[in-house]
């Protein structure tokens, strides 16, 4: 299809790269491509370093682990939309919106949240990581409890704290798993299309609109499916150009 114009009642016609120039020099392309990298960017800043840190957090809750990795994962229970339009709520811009209402307590805002351009994204970013932290706490944690008890014995033997146990002991033996959740997460969020669809529809001013948003755009509203699928392929292709040279550069860790 990417190198067809597609007629779906008729004989769809051959036209090559076509689709591909034509996706190329879209004007809206640029915006599209670098919303979705600086959402895969605030999701990684902020919202990578978070499951590993609950993780590390419930682990060392011995009593109690089991209540709080229920907590962590009770999110990933809530349906994607149900959540999107219960946030939506959350995010009502005025000062009687739930998160507006709880900063005016500490004499801050009241801020726009999904109706600025600025904000849109750090505010979808922060659902997003909300919604999805509790698959990666629980895949953490196995990972922590498969670590050997002699490692940590011997690091609180020599005076190490939690802090020097995590960075010298835990970190280096996860270095694999931490690894392919980060490659997970980056080919995860760089196909991000149901919260800001949901959220802000793509505005304001174009400032959450996405590659996937982009491609349902051609299929679905100017019925373009070569088109579509034209960029689709291109996403999939930088993806897996990306995970290839990911894993040639970290292929040592999987022999170590």
């Amino acid at each position: 299809m990417s190198v067809q114009r597609v007629v779906l009642t008729g004989q769809s016609d051959f036209v090559g790269w076509d689709n591909f120039a034509y996706v190329l020099s879209d004007p809206g392309l640029p915006q599209a491509a670098g919303n979705t990298v600086l959402y895969t960017v605030l999701a990684i800043v902020f919202g990578f370093p978070i499951p590993l840190a609950l993780a590390v957090f419930i682990s060392e809750m011995r009593s109690r682990a089991w209540y709080f990795s229920a907590l962590a994962y009770l999110p990933v229970m809530v349906p994607p939309v149900a959540a999107i339009l219960l946030w939506k709520f959350f995010y009502a811009p005025d000062a009687d919106g739930l998160f507006n209402t709880v900063l005016g307590w500490v004499g801050i805002g009241p801020l726009p949240w999904l109706n600025s351009p600025a904000s849109a994204m750090p505010s979808i970013v922060l659902e997003t990581t909300w919604a999805g932290a509790g698959t990666a706490v629980i895949i953490y944690i196995a990972a922590l409890t498969s670590i050997p008890g002699e490692l940590y014995e011997a690091a609180e033997l020599d005076g190490a704290g939690i802090w020097r146990r995590v960075w010298h002991v835990a970190l280096p033996q996860m270095r694999g798993i931490i690894g392919t959740m980060l490659l997970l997460q980056i080919i995860g969020t760089m196909q991000v299309f149901t919260e800001p669809f949901l959220f802000t529809g793509g505005g304001p001013q174009g400032a959450t609109k996405t590659l996937l948003m982009t491609i349902y755009d051609y299929a679905f509203t100017r019925v373009d499916y070569g088109a579509a699928t034209a960029l689709s392929v291109l996403l999939a292709l930088v993806l897996g150009l990306f995970s290839l040279a990911y894993f040639r550069l970290t292929r040592s860790w999987s022999r170590s």
